[in-house]
């Protein structure tokens, strides 16, 4: 997938560290503004597209067509009065949502929105920095947003906050860690850790193409690392009532609410810069002479973003909530073992064809040979993992035909507890009543 960008257009380490004061604070400013313009419009475009979905008519009352109900929304949270709840850990429990929002601004310090352009004279990237291991940095940062998430649900004093602290704890680890595996394979064929460096690599060819597998594993891991349905476990509402933000209203939610779209857009924006040749165009609009460079890649750059961010809205629309048993075993049993093998087999690849020029070609077509397998495993051990267990088999009792069950231990946890409909205790049949001793067993 060629590009068209000329070789001055991309921007290197040495570019960084150059603009004056002034300039840095215009980037930063833009950065952030980016930040909070792109969660207005998702929470806006999220609840349109749901409607439209499932057949409602969404918000239409706050300005044309419902327009500024985002804002809307914003000041009525900024206005209410912020309930403290007694028993809380009060610094902890202010500090939270600072925490869970700062980690994730913070990460898009190193995501290049463009090439070299000039700026009142002054020739520098659209990227606000660049650090040798800019990827890494973004990983540790985002890491560090769980945090918010833990002492939420900690200082709250409250039984269900804890448990939602808790499950995002080990969702984050889970995750994180297939989401650093696919990462490694980028750095493997990219040979560079900055993302500057990564978005030139991807001149000839996305690595969407050649690293099909790290693709799809960064996909789902991304889901999880933002708490977003079908992986909402730390705030399940069927069972933890409103996880670890119950005890938050005001202001404090509306940061948890906040943090959790601009990651949204920060692992967007990441899978785009990783995958999709970043702020390049895709083609055939490439062709055009001038699409890669100056103000345009901009628009491709929020383009693409804005995809990911569409089938967060689809996924949350479509898909029921897993149990946690199938979420955890997705991450360790599947994830995990298959960006493992993936990466061996990139870096044999790389090890077998060589590394220049001449074997680019070779290279390239047997690493979307052997993506195209890992994916296809990918999609079996996902299907094999959610399918639903077999009929159970029909034995004949007494000529009549009733499923045949497994036996039922009420002990095996170590304590009593009732048999649950359709499961006997063994010696006992199911149309027997059961003992008294039984039924103090069950009581107890």
């Amino acid at each position: 997938m060629t590009t068209y960008v000329s070789a001055t257009d991309f921007p290197t380490l040495a570019d960084f560290g150059h603009d004056p004061w002034w300039l840095i604070v215009i980037k930063a400013v833009a950065v952030f503004a980016f930040l909070m313009a792109n969660p207005l419009a998702a929470i806006l475009i999220e609840r349109k597209v749901m409607a439209r979905m499932q057949t409602r008519i969404g918000p239409n009352r706050v300005g044309p067509r419902g327009l500024l109900q985002s804002l809307a929304d914003g000041v009525k949270l900024a206005l209410k009065e912020g309930i403290v709840p007694s028993g809380v850990d009060k610094l902890v429990y202010i500090i939270a949502p600072i925490i869970a929002v700062v980690p994730a601004v913070m990460a898009f310090a190193v995501i290049p929105f463009g090439p070299m352009v000039s700026v009142f004279g002054q020739q520098t990237p659209l990227q606000l920095t660049d650090l040798p291991v800019g990827v890494l940095y973004v990983l540790a940062v985002t890491s560090v947003g769980v945090y918010g998430i833990v002492l939420a649900g900690w200082s709250s004093g409250s039984t269900y906050p804890l448990l939602g602290g808790l499950r995002s704890t080990a969702q984050v680890i889970s995750y994180e860690i297939a989401m650093g595996l696919t990462f490694a394979a980028v750095f493997l064929d990219a040979s560079t850790m900055s993302t500057s460096g990564i978005v030139a690599a991807q001149q000839d060819h996305w690595y969407v193409l050649l690293l099909l597998p790290s693709f799809v594993i960064y996909a789902i891991s991304m889901v999880g690392e933002t708490n977003r349905a079908p992986f909402d476990l730390p705030e399940a509402e069927g069972e933890l009532v409103g996880g670890f933000h119950t005890e938050y209203s005001s202001l404090k939610f509306a940061m948890f609410m906040l943090a959790e779209y601009i990651n949204m857009v920060t692992v967007s924006a990441l899978a785009t810069t990783l995958f999709l040749g970043g702020w390049q165009a895709p083609w055939p609009v490439s062709i055009i002479d001038g699409a890669n460079s100056g103000w345009w890649p901009i628009l491709w750059f929020t383009i693409k973003v804005w995809v990911f961010l569409f089938i967060f809205i689809w996924l949350r629309t479509s898909l029921p909530r897993l149990r946690y048993d199938q979420f955890m075993n997705l991450g360790w049993k599947v994830l995990i073992p298959i960006s493992l093998t993936w990466v061996m087999v990139v870096a044999l690849i790389r090890m077998a064809v060589g590394t220049s020029d001449d074997d680019d070609l070779a290279r390239s077509l047997i690493s979307a040979g052997a993506g195209l397998v890992v994916t296809a495993l990918i999609g079996y051990a996902i299907w094999h993992l959610m399918r639903l267990p077999k009929a159970p088999e029909v034995a004949s009792i007494r000529g009549s035909s009733v499923a045949a069950r497994p036996a039922f231990d009420p002990m095996a946890g170590g304590f009593p507890v009732p048999p649950l409909p359709g499961q006997t205790i063994p010696g006992r049949s199911a149309a027997q009543p059961p003992s008294d001793s039984a039924k103090e067993t069950t009581d107890a």
